[in-house]
């Protein structure tokens, strides 16, 4: 663990590259207001115009009250997510980038009662994740077809033709760029084009961590059945149900993690789709990541040890980075 001003620090200044009279918009909620005073600490020592907004923990996930929050975000320099939730895919994040904004995903969930900004995984290398995702991205780009396999029986196709794969390192220091706290590469496949069977073995993003393995069929583009031993499926298919919004069902996200700190531990799900040797798919809303998805949230769910595959060329084995 570490101090939290020591993790505001790496948010503001590491990652951000944050200036004297820059305007900070920082976004929360209720369940929050440590991490609030942390920022307001570091923005009042380093002369940064701070403005917090304290968002009601249970309207953030689904994005309306983000999306009517556009036209502010325009006039920002600097605008961070840290409500529990994640809003990188809202149209609003898109728009305020457009016009020069910076925007760090800093989703702030933790399970165990600690504050994100306190933990390890944080303090990840940012330039030796830079190293990584370009090695990826170099084999990825113009590619057509993602194949991806696990011993434990994964194997899942996905059609990025004509997507341009991206990274995320925590950072965003100049405008119109966008940053999340998930070290990852990230693509957004063609919708209703991923098919195949995934066997999910980590962890299920923000409900926490797998205890047995969930079969999972996907046909075209879709979850369409999901069985296990115990009541992993059903808790999986409850959280989905419970967005009353069909596209959570589909695909909207391939992501490698790229984070050698993180460990899927089911505390923070930052921390488990982050996690080097894994790979997860983000379902529902895209929007943000270059695709054309629309949907009630987006959530993520995390695969242990791929071996991936671009038209044929080797990029990860066995949850090695190998090209």
């Amino acid at each position: 663990m570490i101090n939290i001003d020591k993790g505001v620090s790496i948010i503001l200044h590491d990652w951000l590259d944050v200036e004297k009279d820059e305007l900070i918009h920082f976004i929360t909620d209720e369940t929050h207001l440590k991490e609030a005073d942390a920022i307001s600490r570091w923005a009042y020592g380093a002369d940064a115009v701070l403005k917090t907004t304290i968002l009601n923990s249970q309207l953030v996930q689904k994005g309306e009250v983000i999306e009517n929050m556009t036209d502010i975000f325009c006039k920002e320099n600097v605008i961070i997510g840290a409500t529990d939730f994640s809003f990188i895919t809202t149209n609003a994040i898109k728009t305020a980038v457009k016009h020069g904004a910076r925007f760090l995903s800093l989703p702030l969930s933790c399970s165990d009662g600690t504050s994100l900004l306190e933990n390890d995984f944080i303090q990840m290398d940012t330039r030796t994740t830079y190293r990584d995702a370009k090695r990826i991205i170099d084999v990825m780009k113009n590619k057509k077809k993602v194949h991806i396999t696990t011993e434990k029986g994964t194997d899942m196709t996905f059609d990025i033709e004509g997507r341009n794969p991206g990274y995320f390192n925590g950072r965003a220091a100049r405008k119109g760029l966008i940053g999340s706290s998930s070290f990852e590469v990230f693509v957004a496949p063609n919708e209703d084009k991923t098919n195949g069977v995934l066997y999910l073995d980590a962890s299920f993003g923000y409900i926490g961590l797998v205890e047995n393995t969930v079969k999972i069929i996907f046909e075209n583009g879709r979850i369409v059945s999901a069985e296990s031993e115990g009541n992993d499926a059903t808790k999986l298919m409850n959280y989905i149900e419970s967005f009353n919004s069909d596209n959570m069902y589909k695909a909207g996200e391939l992501g490698i993690g790229l984070n050698r700190i993180s460990k899927t531990r089911g505390v923070s799900y930052i921390e488990d789709e982050s996690a080097y040797h894994t790979f997860h798919i983000g379902m529902g809303r895209n929007r943000g990541l270059g695709g054309k998805q629309d949907a009630a949230g987006h959530f993520d769910i995390v695969t242990n040890d791929p071996t991936i595959t671009a038209d044929g060329k080797l990029i990860m084995k066995k949850g090695e980075i190998a090209c």
